[in-house]
C-alpha cells in the first residue's frame, strides 16, 4: 500500500470538508448541495491520483511497451547475455513481445510465444559449450522439474512439453534460489560456448552417445512400458501427465550417472536440432 498517497488522501478529504464547510456558512451551500459537492470532489481527486499522479511515480513511467519489456528481460542475467551475443535476435523478441501485449495477449501467451526462441538459442550454444557446463545446465533443469512436479502433473507436463497445452512461467512456480542458480548456470554456459574452451562436437561422440542412449533405453522400457514412447510423442501424454514428468526425470537422472564427457555428449546429441 502506498501510505503517501492514502496520507495525502485523507489531507485532501480535510481540505475539501473545510472548504464546503466554509461555502455552507456563507449560504452559498444547503446541505444536500455542500454533501454532494463534497462527494464529487472526493471522486476527482481520486481520480486524478490513480490515473496521473501515482502512475508518475512508476520506474517505468514514460517508457514504451517494447523498453518496458526490455527492461524486465534485462533484469535476468541470461538475457543480458543473449542481447550481447545476439542483438537482432533480442530486438525481434523485444518487438514480438511489445506488439503481443498491446493486441491484449496474456503474460503467458507472450511466454509461450518468446520461451522457445530463447530455448531454441540455448540448445544450439550447448552444443559448444564444454562437458561441465552441459552438465550443470542438466542438473539445474532436473531441480526445476522435480520443484514443479511438487506443485502438480499438470504444472509439471507443461514446463516440460509447453507446445502441447501451453506452458508454465517458471519464476512463478520455481523457488527463487533455484531460479537465481538456473540464470547464472544459462549465463555461464552461452559464455563458454564462445570461449577459448569452447566445444566441437565429433562423429566419434555423436556415435558414442547414441550407443550410451541405446543402453539405457531397455531399463525405460521395461518401467514405463508403451508409454515410453511418449518421449517421441508428447501429445500421448494427455491423461498420462504424471508418468510423462516420471519418465523425462528418469532418463536424464541415468543420463547423469553416466562418466562426464559420456553425460555431456548424451545430453547434447538429444538436445540437438537434429533430434528435435
Amino acid at each position: 500500500m502506498n501510505w503517501a498517497h492514502v496520507l495525502l488522501a485523507g489531507y485532501i478529504g480535510a481540505v475539501i470538508a473545510i472548504v464546503v464547510g466554509m461555502f455552507r456558512k456563507k449560504g452559498w451551500l444547503g446541505k444536500i448541495s455542500g454533501a454532494v459537492v463534497f462527494v464529487v470532489a472526493i471522486i476527482a481527486w481520486n481520480l486524478f491520483d490513480v490515473h496521473y499522479l501515482i502512475p508518475r511515480e512508476s520506474p517505468d513511467y514514460g517508457l514504451t511497451e517494447e523498453q518496458q519489456f526490455e527492461k524486465a528481460m534485462l533484469s535476468n542475467p541470461a538475457f543480458q547475455v543473449i542481447k550481447e551475443q545476439e542483438p537482432a535476435l533480442t530486438q525481434k523478441i523485444i518487438s514480438q513481445a511489445a506488439q503481443m501485449k498491446r493486441s491484449g495477449s496474456s503474460e503467458q501467451q507472450v511466454i509461450d510465444a518468446i520461451q522457445p526462441q530463447i530455448l531454441q538459442l540455448q540448445m544450439a550454444r550447448l552444443q559448444q559449450a564444454p562437458d561441465a557446463n552441459v552438465i550443470e545446465y542438466m542438473k539445474i533443469n532436473l531441480e526445476q522439474i522435480a520443484a514443479v512436479a511438487k506443485i502438480g502433473d499438470d504444472e509439471c507436463f507443461r514446463f516440460l512439453f509447453p507446445a502441447v497445452k501451453g506452458g508454465i512461467n517458471p519464476a512463478r512456480l520455481v523457488p527463487r534460489e533455484i531460479m537465481d542458480r538456473r540464470m547464472a548456470s544459462d549465463m555461464s554456459m552461452m559464455y563458454a560456448s564462445h570461449g577459448p574452451k569452447k566445444h566441437t562436437v565429433t562423429a566419434e561422440e555423436k556415435q558414442l552417445a547414441l550407443q550410451d542412449l541405446q543402453a539405457i533405453s531397455p531399463g525405460l522400457v521395461q518401467r514405463y512400458g508403451d508409454d515410453i514412447q511418449i518421449m517421441a510423442d508428447p501429445t500421448k501424454a494427455v491423461g498420462k501427465e504424471k508418468i510423462a514428468c516420471e519418465i523425462v526425470q528418469d532418463l536424464w537422472s541415468q543420463v547423469l550417472k553416466l562418466p562426464t564427457a559420456r553425460a555431456a555428449g548424451v545430453i547434447r546429441l538429444m538436445l540437438s536440432a537434429e533430434m528435435q
